[in-house]
C-alpha cells in the first residue's frame, strides 16, 4: 500500500513540475504566433493543408517557441530576480532549477527539428537560422533599443514559415504578412516595456520607452501598428481574398484602437488585458477571417 501511495505522489510531483515548466514559458501564449503560421500555410495551399502538415506545423511552432522562451528565462534570470514584476517567475522563486529548464530546451529543440524535417526540405534547411533568431532576441535588450523589432522579426517569421511548410518556397504574400506581424508584435511589446522603464534604466537595459519616454513610446507603437494594419490590408489584396477577410481587418483595427483606450501613458494598470486578451483576439480573428475567406471562395 505504501508503495502505491509513494508512486502516486511521485507521479503527481512530475506532472506538477511539467505544469510549472509550461507556466515558466507561458505556453498558452503560443496563440499569438501559431495562428499566423497556419495563415501562411492556408494561403499557400489556398485552403486547408492535410492533417500531417498541420500537425508538424503545430509541433514545430510549439517546439521553437518553447526553446525561445525557456532560453529567455534562463539568460534573464539575473534581471528577473531584481525586477519586482518578475520575482514570482518559477526560475526566480526556485520552483524549478536551471538544469530542468535546459532539459526542456533540449527536448523542445529535438521536437522542433524533427517537425521541420517532416515538412519540406527548405523548412529543414532554414530551421537552424530560425532557431538562432528566436534565441538571439533574448540578448538584444543588452545593446539596442530596437529589441522590440527583433522580437517582432522573430515572431513575424511564422507566416513565411507556414508558407514554406506547404510550398517549399518563399513568395511576396507571406513576406508582406510577416512584415505586418513583425510591426504588430513590436508595437505591443513597446507598450509592455513601458512597465519596466525605471528598472531598465537602473540596470542599463535598452528599450524604446526607456530611451524616449513612455509618451513618445506610445506614439511609436501607434505608428508600428498602423504599418501592421496596412501590411495586413495589402496581404488580403495580394491574396485576392473576399470581403470576409476585410471584415476581419476592420475588427483588428477596432481592437488596436481599443488597446489605446484600455491603457494610456498615465495608466498602465490594465496592461495584461491589453497585452494578452486583445492581442490574442487579433491573432485569432485574422486566422478565422483568412480561413473563412479561403473556404467561401474568392
Amino acid at each position: 500500500m505504501s508503495q502505491v501511495v509513494t508512486k502516486g505522489k511521485n507521479e503527481t510531483g512530475a506532472f506538477e513540475r511539467v505544469r510549472i515548466l509550461l507556466d515558466m514559458i507561458k505556453f498558452e501564449h503560443t496563440i499569438f504566433a501559431l495562428p499566423f503560421a497556419y495563415v501562411g500555410a492556408f494561403l499557400a495551399k489556398r485552403g486547408i493543408p492535410d492533417f500531417w502538415t498541420n500537425f508538424w506545423i503545430l509541433i514545430a511552432m510549439a517546439g521553437g517557441r518553447t526553446v525561445a522562451m525557456a532560453v529567455n528565462r534562463i539568460v534573464d534570470l539575473e534581471f528577473d530576480s531584481k525586477n519586482p514584476r518578475t520575482k514570482e517567475r518559477p526560475l526566480v522563486s526556485g520552483k524549478i532549477n536551471k538544469k530542468e529548464a535546459w532539459l526542456m530546451v533540449i527536448i523542445a529543440a529535438i521536437f522542433y527539428f524533427v517537425a521541420c524535417h517532416n515538412l519540406t526540405p527548405l523548412a529543414f534547411k532554414l530551421s537552424p537560422f530560425v532557431l538562432f533568431v528566436l534565441i538571439f532576441y533574448s540578448y538584444t535588450k543588452r545593446f539596442t533599443s530596437l529589441c522590440h523589432l527583433f522580437l517582432g522579426f522573430a515572431i513575424g517569421i511564422t507566416p513565411t514559415a507556414g508558407w514554406i511548410a506547404v510550398k517549399n518556397s518563399i513568395a511576396l504574400i507571406p513576406l508582406v504578412l510577416s512584415l505586418g506581424v513583425m510591426f504588430w508584435i513590436a508595437g505591443f511589446d513597446i507598450l509592455y516595456a513601458c512597465q519596466d522603464v525605471d528598472f531598465d534604466k537602473k540596470e542599463g537595459l535598452f528599450s524604446i520607452p526607456s530611451s524616449v519616454g513612455v509618451k513618445r513610446a506610445f506614439l511609436i507603437s501607434s505608428l508600428f501598428h498602423l504599418i501592421a494594419f496596412l501590411a495586413f490590408l495589402i496581404t488580403g489584396i495580394l491574396s485576392r481574398l473576399n470581403w470576409v477577410y476585410f471584415l476581419g481587418i476592420v475588427a483588428v483595427f477596432v481592437l488596436l484602437l481599443l488597446q489605446r483606450r484600455v491603457i494610456t501613458p498615465d495608466d498602465l494598470s490594465k496592461m495584461n488585458i491589453a497585452f494578452f486578451r486583445l492581442n490574442a483576439a487579433i491573432s485569432v480573428i485574422l486566422f478565422l477571417s483568412t480561413t473563412l475567406a479561403l473556404i467561401s471562395g474568392t
